[in-house]
């Protein structure tokens, strides 16, 4: 007999606490419908109560999402759960998630609660939550260093009054495989209604141990639900990651004898879209969704995985997805043809005039670059998706020199709130540059924390994805541009980080 694990994706509300990784309304929608694509089994869609875009996104998906339970995350408090109840409305299956600290650490200095406080706090918000959807959700924050006996008492509480799930978060990254999955076995079987309610874990990253944290609760403690993200993403050193759970346990089949409802060719595409909408670069050696994944430099690993490619191969690149990474459309491609490419992508218009829009950036891309991949669609799309956002600067033109010897300088014309400006300035180099001629007029003051450049495909022809990282005012912002021209590439996502600066939604924090 085989058990069902239940994969909770939380990469758009847990992952978007990354510094810079924020997405817009359209940017999570569009994830989301990949998460579908994928058959995540709950999507936690964000934190309803946290800001006016938050609540939009939430019910944005809660109404187009209709394969997986959608889930809103909130405080222990009557006008978050409310909040999230509302955003949830339009949903099939809705969950909300609710939690509340329990170590002695977070209840004495962050909440300023007694234990007691806490335990009533708790009960009363799922006794609330309970009222207004079916399935309820329970999170006690920091729950693998609270106290046992107190632990037991809150679960055993909030079990009573109508919790289906309890999740047990490894908040700071602190557990070791075997002491968390021996605390979760330990929770189950001191607390007499454990068989009530679906058991979860939610581990992060800070010691890299979170996938086989994951697991040992899953394996040791008997838990049923793995919360994790695509990639890995989320703050400090990221969440588990959901493509290296789903992997171990589908490679494994003989050690977990788990089932899974995820579709793994989904993966890779899940992957690239995380990224290219977030701007947080795969490294290389990633597990599963890293470019070298399944690539042999040793002669011996070559010639052993020509001649068997079990010999050095435990799973095969195209059941992740791999094999969709080919070459699909060209300048003379139609219209319909591109369409469904976006359709097999998990990209979802608007509008007929979004589609004609994204079109004609195609055909225009398609004049410079023979070969167009579905990373360079993605790419193209993602950057559409923060125009429609935001239009407060919008790239136009520009032009640069620059020859050794000589100091680089760059004239770049950009819109600003629909009026085109000019700036000029020299630099370092062309780049530098042409990010100095955009800041000599717009001014913010903000402070580049990181520049990254990555090749969207192989091949010098390659467009250039350029992740600018800009601080300012204690606000931490992302901005991805792509253009086979690497200089324009990089005005682009200056540009696109400058706007999400501009943006006023205020985030409440939520758990770690």
């Amino acid at each position: 007999m085989t058990d069902k694990l239940i994969i909770f994706d939380t990469t758009l509300r847990d992952g978007e606490q990354s510094p810079g990784a924020s997405m817009t309304r359209d940017e999570k929608l569009r994830i989301a419908r990949q998460l579908e694509r994928l058959k995540v089994d709950v999507i936690e869609a964000g934190f309803a109560a946290s800001s006016n875009g938050d609540f939009e996104a939430v019910q944005a998906i809660a109404n187009a999402i209709k394969d997986a339970t959608i889930c809103s995350l909130s405080r222990a408090n009557d006008r978050d759960i409310s909040r999230a109840a509302e955003a949830l409305k339009g949903a099939n299956s809705a969950r909300i998630h609710t939690f509340i600290a329990t170590s002695p650490l977070h209840m004495e200095k962050k909440l300023r609660m007694s234990p007691e406080q806490v335990l009533e706090q708790a009960k009363q918000s799922v006794r609330f939550a309970r009222n207004l959807v079916g399935d309820i959700e329970f999170s006690p924050e920091d729950g693998y260093r609270s106290e046992m006996d107190f632990l037991c008492r809150v679960i055993e509480a909030v079990i009573a009054e109508g919790a289906t799930t309890i999740n047990v978060p490894d908040t700071v990254g602190y557990a070791i495989p075997e002491l968390y999955g021996n605390f979760i076995k330990t929770l189950r079987e001191r607390i007499p209604n454990s068989d009530k309610a679906i058991w979860s874990v939610h581990c992060h990253n800070d010691l890299g141990m979170a996938v086989a944290n994951s697991l040992a609760g899953v394996m040791i403690g008997g838990a049923r639900q793995v919360e994790c993200t695509i990639n890995g993403l989320g703050e400090r050193a990221g969440n588990c990651s959901l493509e290296e759970v789903v992997m171990a346990i589908k490679t494994r089949k003989d050690y977990f004898n788990l089932d899974l409802n995820i579709d793994t060719k989904q993966i890779v595409a899940t992957s690239r879209m995380v990224s290219q909408t977030t701007g947080f670069v795969v490294q290389p050696n990633k597990a599963v969704v890293g470019a070298n994944a399944f690539a042999h430099a040793s002669g011996i690993h070559q010639d052993g995985v020509l001649k068997a490619r079990d010999t050095y191969e435990i799973m095969r690149a195209e059941d992740v997805g791999w094999s969709a990474n080919k070459i699909v459309l060209g300048k003379l491609s139609g219209r319909n043809a591109f369409k469904q490419r976006l359709e097999d992508l998990g990209v979802h218009m608007e509008s007929e005039a979004d589609i004609n829009t994204a079109f004609a950036k195609f055909k225009e891309l398609a004049d410079r670059k023979s070969e167009i991949f579905d990373e360079d669609i993605l790419a193209l799309v993602s950057e559409e998706s923060v125009a429609h956002a935001s239009e407060q600067f919008t790239f136009v033109s520009l032009s640069q020199h620059s020859e050794t010897g000589e100091r680089p300088h760059a004239s770049v014309v950009f819109t600003v709130a629909g009026k085109e400006v000019k700036g000029e300035s020299d630099g370092n180099g062309p780049v530098d540059a042409s990010l100095k001629a955009i800041e000599s007029h717009v001014k913010s003051g903000a402070e580049m924390v990181l520049y990254s450049v990555n090749a969207i495909s192989g091949s010098t022809e390659s467009q250039g994805e350029v992740t600018v990282r800009l601080q300012n005012s204690g606000r931490v912002v992302n901005g991805v541009g792509s253009d086979p021209d690497i200089v324009v590439a990089s005005a682009k996502a200056y540009l696109s980080a400058l706007n999400k600066l501009q943006s006023k939604s205020d985030r409440v924090a939520a758990q770690g």
